[in-house]
């Protein structure tokens, strides 16, 4: 007989580098479900929630938080183990706990407690904006959320945004001067500022030249994202 589905769980030696697992306990791990966030820049929540926060201490005790209703995404209760974490996403214990999901010293997700006054704030990067019908803009995330906005936005912004409905209170442009985050690669989690912004060519991306702690890097514009003015107006570190 045919095999239906996918694999829920994947081989730990095959799971993505950033994931704060024990690469030799065991053979397999749970897969990331497909949603918000491209696999291999994500967590599974049940992964986060066991071996990362270590609010659980099996896969067993993490469904019985998920099924209890006990954990929230976004503001939103989650209970699927497999359910996709990732940049800048808030997850909500019922203990009153939150935690935002950032890059930190070079790893790409790492969990950052936050204050009960952020727990409904979250940055989004702009990553598609469509006309649609009625002369109306709907504007795609870097989350997969999308919102129909009148709002004159650009590719490349951030918004901050009201959780658990998305919309948008303030919004950052992607411009010279901001305060960036770099969000992928060896510097993930360095905040800085951008120094020039140059556009891509035909072999070359487009790229920001972002400075900290004394040095410069030139990165595609997809490796940073604006944070702020002259202060990230969230923590993201």
């Amino acid at each position: 007989m045919a095999k239906k589905g996918r694999d829920t769980r994947v081989k730990r030696q095959l799971a993505p580098t950033f994931w704060a697992i024990k690469r030799k306990e065991g053979q397999f791990v749970m897969r990331v479900n497909p949603g918000p966030h491209p696999g291999k820049r994500a967590y599974p929540l049940g992964i986060v929630l066991r071996d990362v926060l270590k609010v659980a201490s099996t896969g067993y005790e993490v469904d019985r938080i998920l099924k209890a209703d006990k954990v929230k995404v976004d503001g939103v209760i989650r209970r699927d183990p497999n359910f996709a974490i990732g940049l800048m996403d808030v997850v909500e214990l019922a203990i009153g706990q939150a935690y935002r999901m950032v890059p930190k010293n070079g790893v790409s997700l790492s969990p950052i407690a936050i204050e009960e006054s952020e727990k409904g704030l979250k940055l989004i990067k702009i990553t598609s904006k469509t006309s649609i019908r009625g002369k109306k803009t709907q504007y795609g995330f870097h989350d997969s959320k999308t919102l129909i906005s009148d709002q004159n936005l650009k590719v490349g912004d951030t918004g901050v945004v009201s959780l658990p409905a998305v919309n948008i209170t303030n919004h950052i442009a992607f411009e010279k001067g901001v305060t960036a985050l770099i969000i992928r690669g060896e510097n993930a989690g360095a905040v800085g500022k951008i120094e020039d912004i140059q556009d891509g060519v035909f072999s070359l991306p487009k790229r920001a030249l972002v400075s900290f702690d004394d040095k410069s890097v030139e990165l595609p514009v997809e490796m940073v994202m604006a944070v702020g003015t002259d202060r990230p107006v969230i923590k993201v570190n």
